[in-house]
């Protein structure tokens, strides 16, 4: 390894935490790099004449430094958090630099610190980090690929977490989504201020009602510890959840759980599909939909407004997290959605023709349409479209029977037979 860049594992503590192998790589040092707070630290430590520079807020500029110093023959020292490969800056120097222009000596991550602390064992923890941009307080119509997104994806399972917050996404603010998420009786949080600092602060136990509106000091890491009393998530099968899940019995209409079943199978899910859920109606395709893509995220519309709210209820009830709903009325609004991978209609609202050209435009090579019709007239009028459209499609008649107790005996009764058409876009040949 030609003159590498040494990127040495540090912490609040100083100089007093590096091994004696790390002193003198630092002490032969021709620049030294760092965030803010670490240069003063450092500084009794370096040679004379050493340059020092920041690195706060530089990060883009920080592989064309370390390149040009080296080039240069300067020996060069990257002073990072903990260890530089956990969520760190090692990472991101990663194929932006030559294989040989990175050394790494690390020193305890953050989060294991906090837990030392604790004295927690940390085997089975899991490990999110929200050192990203700032996407703003989450809510359930936030984007996909908002900041905690990947935090939120931890907690159905998750029994620890260790967090690594950032000056923007907060401990407070990852409080308020627990309270956002109808999650706050099942978590208690530990927040770890400024660790091996002389101010260092641990605060533990918090529940999220108070750690919402408290402000903490930076930097910081979050503990989240599932409640030993906290309600076990609902045990409920992966696919075909049971009717009254979503709806009370005779209450409205919805896609039965029979023909919701034909219907996920025909879209062709993976875990990281984009769904739209298009006539969403109670939500049960939609909501089904997510759980059989946890990577993945469902895009719903439904103009009742008490629909949505419906929605809404059953999708805090199922505790599902990747999941936009919004309520209106399809294809407005349609344009500001992410293509899909598969799309299901459920209800059209008087635009079936416009809905499906829509799908067809906008659904990625290889994605499904399912449609799901009640109708003889729709679903004539829909194999037109499909026809002309150059799609290729095929149609399933659902047909249930369920039993009814009569007298002693039992009797099947019929439901109204349901239509699916399954069909996919010909896209032409680049």
């Amino acid at each position: 390894m030609d003159n590498p860049c040494w990127i040495l594992g540090a912490s609040d503590s100083g100089p007093a935490a590096l091994t004696p192998a790390a002193r003198e790589i630092l002490q032969q040092a021709d620049l030294v790099l760092g965030e803010s707070r670490f240069l003063p630290l450092f500084a009794p430590l370096l040679p004379a004449g050493v340059e020092t520079r920041a690195t706060s807020g530089r990060l883009k500029e920080l592989p064309g430094w370390i390149q040009s110093a080296r080039e240069a023959g300067r020996r060069v020292v990257l002073l990072a958090t903990g260890d530089p490969l956990f969520s760190g800056v090692a990472g991101h120097l990663r194929g932006k630099l030559p294989a040989d222009a990175l050394a790494i000596l690390p020193a305890p991550t953050t989060p294991q610190r906090a837990f030392a602390r604790l004295g927690l064992p940390w085997t089975h923890a899991r490990f999110v980090s929200l050192h990203s941009r700032d996407g703003g307080e989450w809510d359930f119509n936030a984007p996909p690929d908002h900041p905690f997104v990947p935090l939120i994806r931890l907690l159905p399972e998750g029994e620890l977490i260790a967090v690594l917050t950032s000056p923007a996404n907060t401990p407070g603010r990852i409080a308020r989504m627990l309270l956002r998420l109808g999650a706050a009786d099942d978590f208690r949080l530990t927040v770890a201020e400024r660790l091996e600092s002389p101010d260092e602060r641990i605060l533990q136990d918090l529940i999220p009602s108070e750690a919402a509106a408290a402000s903490f000091a930076d930097p910081n890491v979050v503990i989240l510890q599932r409640r030993p009393e906290a309600a076990a998530a609902p045990s409920l099968p992966v696919m075909g959840l049971p009717d009254a899940l979503f709806l009370p019995e005779g209450s409205g209409l919805m896609t039965k759980r029979e023909v919701r079943v034909i219907a996920l199978a025909r879209l062709g899910l993976r875990p990281d599909s984009v769904v739209w859920d298009l006539g969403a109606g109670s939500g049960s395709v939609g909501l089904e939909a997510a759980r059989l893509c946890p990577r993945g995220w469902v895009w719903a519309m439904e103009k009742e407004a008490a629909r949505a709210d419906r929605i809404r209820e059953n999708r805090e009830k199922l505790r599902v997290f990747n999941h936009t709903l919004v309520q209106g009325r399809a294809p407005a609004g349609l344009a500001d959605w992410p293509d899909p991978d598969a799309v299901f209609l459920g209800g059209s609202g008087g635009a079936l023709v416009e809905l499906i050209e829509t799908a067809g435009r906008r659904l990625k090579a290889g994605g499904r349409l399912v449609v799901a019709l009640a109708t003889v007239e729709h679903l004539g009028r829909s194999v037109e479209v499909f026809k002309a459209g150059g799609w290729e499609w095929d149609l399933t008649q659902v047909q249930v029977n369920h039993s009814r107790p009569l007298s002693d005996l039992h009797r099947m009764v019929p439901e109204s037979p349901v239509w699916i058409v399954s069909a996919q876009k010909q896209h032409p040949r680049s």
